[in-house]
């Protein structure tokens, strides 16, 4: 059944499975970056330094540790960053879900309100069909 509400519903509906979407991809990227920051602090733990060897080969060893701890803060700050937009999602989808549900049920108030004027009308309509058959009868 159509009300003045139904058009708003539908758009308000559409927004709030767009907020889902969007919270799903949050959270997934934040998952992703999750395991990234894992992976990294797995890769530094497994670097060795080297007990003997050139300067060079000492040099390139701590290359390789500042460049692994420089991926680690890389990654952290991705965690950070995706935390807050995965927040920032679940608040857009609480507040939209508050708007759809708002609006839905006002349709479904209106609904009723039709209805009950319509089960009325009948109500009436089937008493004046009632007196007129009786008016029949009696004459």
């Amino acid at each position: 059944m159509q009300t003045r509400f139904s058009s708003i519903v539908r758009l308000k509906k559409s927004a709030m499975e767009k907020s889902e979407q969007a919270l799903q991809k949050a959270n997934a990227n934040l998952n992703s970056a999750k395991i990234a920051l894992q992976i990294s602090y797995e890769a530094l733990e497994n670097i060795s330094a080297p007990q003997a060897g050139s300067i060079s080969l000492m040099i390139a060893s701590r290359t390789i540790l500042s460049t692994q701890r420089a991926a680690i803060e890389h990654n952290k700050e991705w965690v950070a960053f995706a935390q807050s937009q995965a927040k920032i999602a679940q608040k857009k989808l609480q507040m939209d879900t508050i708007e759809y549900e708002k609006y839905h049920y006002l349709e479904v108030q209106e609904i009723k309100k039709i209805q009950l004027a319509i089960s009325k009308r009948e109500s009436k309509d089937l008493d004046e069909i009632a007196l007129l058959v009786r008016s029949k009868g009696s004459v």
